[in-house]
C-alpha cells in the first residue's frame, strides 16, 4: 500500500524527547545484550528525574484529596501511550482500593478503540478534547493532562476547557520547558531527556508517567485513609487469594493469631476495617462500626474516638 504524506498537517515537535540520544547512536549495529544495556542505563535515569518533581506532585496529590473529599472527581486526559497509562491507573484503583468507579475517570483521544490501535489525527483534535471535558467535568474536579511532549492539542484543549469550568488543572509531561506550563495550575515537567530510540516516548517518557501516576494515586489513597500503616485495608474479597490476604492483613496489623483474625472478620461480616478497629481497640464489632461511621470511615479516626 502506498502512503502519502499530507504536508499541510506537518508539525515538527522540538521537545527533548524528539532529540537524538548520543549514547544510542548506531543502536542497530549493537548486539542484543548491548541494546539492552543501553536501554537499561537510560531507564535508571527516570526515577531520579521523577524525584526532582515531587514537590509539584505533592501539590497535585493534595488537590486530588481535597476534590475527592468534597464529592468531586479526578480526570486523566491523554493521547496514545500517555492516555493508555491513565486508563490503566484509573482501572487498577477500583480492585486495589475499592474506590467508587467514578472517582477516577480516564479520557483517551480517539475513544476506547485507541486502547489497541492508533486513531488517525485524534491527538491533534483540540476541539474534541474540549468537548470531552465539557460533557463530564464539573467545577472543583481536578483534570490531569498526560502528554509526553507537553503540546498535544487534544490534551491542551481539555485542560483549557477544564480551566474555564473552574476545575483544577495539572499537566504531566517530559518537557520541563513546555510552553503550556503557564496555562495550568500545577505543572509537572519530568526531565527524562532524549529517548534511546529517538521520539519513542513509550520508553523513558512513558516510564516516568507510569511512576508519576502510581505515586500520585497511591499517595491519594493513603491520604484518604484507605491504607493503615502500609497495609491495604479496603480490600474486597473477590477470590481465595484476597480472602487470605485479608486474614494476613489483620494478623500483621494487630499481632493476633490467625484463628482470632478469622473470627473477628467473620463477626464483622467480612468488613476488614471493622474487624481491624475491633481487634486493635478491643471494642465490640458494633461499636467499631459506629466509630468508623462517625470518623468518615477512617481507621485512625475511629481508633481515636474509641480511646477517648
Amino acid at each position: 500500500m502506498t502512503r502519502h504524506l499530507d504536508h499541510r498537517g506537518v508539525v515538527r515537535v522540538l521537545a527533548p524527547t524528539e532529540q537524538r540520544n548520543p549514547r544510542s547512536v548506531d543502536l542497530d549495529l549493537m548486539s542484543s545484550r548491548e541494546v539492552l544495556r543501553v536501554i537499561n542505563e537510560a531507564d535508571r535515569e527516570v526515577p531520579v528525574a521523577v524525584a526532582a518533581v515531587l514537590d509539584d506532585l505533592a501539590v497535585a496529590v493534595d488537590l486530588a484529596v481535597e476534590a475527592l473529599r468534597g464529592g468531586h472527581r479526578v480526570h486523566y486526559v491523554g493521547a496514545g501511550t500517555s492516555g493508555r497509562l491513565g486508563i490503566l491507573d484509573a482501572a487498577e484503583l477500583v480492585p486495589t482500593f475499592n474506590v467508587p468507579a467514578d472517582w477516577f475517570c480516564a479520557h483517551l483521544a480517539g475513544g476506547p478503540v485507541a486502547m489497541s490501535q492508533a486513531v488517525e489525527n485524534a491527538e491533534d483534535d483540540e476541539a474534541a478534547g474540549r468537548v470531552e471535558v465539557a460533557s463530564c467535568v464539573r467545577p472543583h474536579d481536578i483534570v490531569i493532562g498526560l502528554a509526553a511532549s507537553g503540546r498535544t492539542p487534544y490534551v491542551l484543549g481539555a485542560l483549557r476547557a477544564a480551566s474555564e469550568l473552574a476545575a483544577e488543572t495539572v499537566l504531566v509531561c517530559a518537557d520541563p520547558e513546555a510552553a503550556a506550563a503557564g496555562e495550568v495550575g500545577v505543572f509537572i515537567g519530568v526531565d527524562t531527556g532524549p529517548e534511546v530510540i529517538t521520539g519513542s516516548t513509550r520508553m523513558k517518557a512513558a516510564t516516568a508517567q507510569k511512576l508519576v501516576l502510581n505515586a500520585f494515586s497511591s499517595a491519594v489513597m493513603v491520604r484518604l485513609g484507605r491504607v493503615y500503616s502500609n497495609l491495604m485495608i479496603d480490600v474486597v474479597a473477590t477470590n481465595a487469594k484476597l480472602r487470605g490476604r485479608m486474614i494476613s492483613i489483620l494478623m500483621d496489623a494487630t499481632g493476633c493469631a490467625e484463628e482470632t483474625s478469622r473470627r473477628a472478620l467473620a463477626e464483622a461480616d467480612g468488613d476488614l476495617k471493622v474487624a481491624l478497629v475491633s481487634l486493635v481497640s478491643g471494642a465490640a464489632v458494633t461499636d467499631a462500626r459506629l466509630a468508623l461511621s462517625r470518623a468518615s470511615d477512617q481507621v485512625r479516626g475511629a481508633l481515636a474516638l474509641l480511646s477517648s
